[in-house]
């Protein structure tokens, strides 16, 4: 398919509920092409997950996929590709963790985030089954900053100290070497 225009900050798509995708349009080319034009423009953009919002189609989609050459973030494990459909998210573990967060809606900052440590998300997958995954540590963040693209949230809504809020140059020459 294509690579995308990403929205950005200020779009007001970033800020609405996305509805739910119809569960019968599983499978049809128009859904094969919204899931090629998210990993085009994903991969295109370096990032390492990317909801639908984000190339302005608001409907509850999004993908994940960390490679295992993370520029953004490389002292992260690789993933496989998740796609996620209608996700619902439960805490399992409210102890905060925090990571510096990017986003491809907000370029050129990043964050310092703590989110619920370990989640389970419930969803469906590319062929319409029902899946049900317990995340931990820095996957379970990546989810949580994704899956809030599809309920009109970005990271720096949850930044709770924006002192910890810096455009890229700064958290690398700043940031890197000591995160808290």
């Amino acid at each position: 398919m294509a690579i995308k225009e990403l929205t950005r900050m200020g779009n007001p798509v970033l800020r609405k509920v996305a509805t739910e995708y119809d569960l019968s349009e599983i499978g049809s080319q128009s859904f094969l092409g919204l899931i090629e034009d998210l990993v085009d423009t994903m991969n295109e953009n370096g990032g390492i997950g990317i909801a639908a919002p984000q190339i302005g189609v608001s409907t509850q989609v999004a993908i994940i996929k960390i490679p295992s050459d993370s520029e953004r973030y490389p002292e992260t494990d690789a993933s496989e590709l998740f796609i996620i459909i209608n996700p619902v998210i439960e805490v399992i573990d409210s102890e905060a963790q925090g990571f510096w967060e990017g986003c491809l809606s907000v370029p050129g900052l990043r964050g310092y985030v703590e989110r619920p440590r370990k989640v389970k998300v419930t969803y469906f997958d590319e062929d319409s089954n029902k899946k049900e995954i317990t995340l931990e540590g820095f996957l379970a963040t990546v989810f949580q900053h994704e899956l809030d693209h599809l309920f009109g949230k970005l990271y720096i809504d949850r930044i709770s100290d924006l002192t910890k809020l810096s455009y890229e140059d700064e958290y690398i020459n700043y940031w890197v070497e000591s995160p808290n």
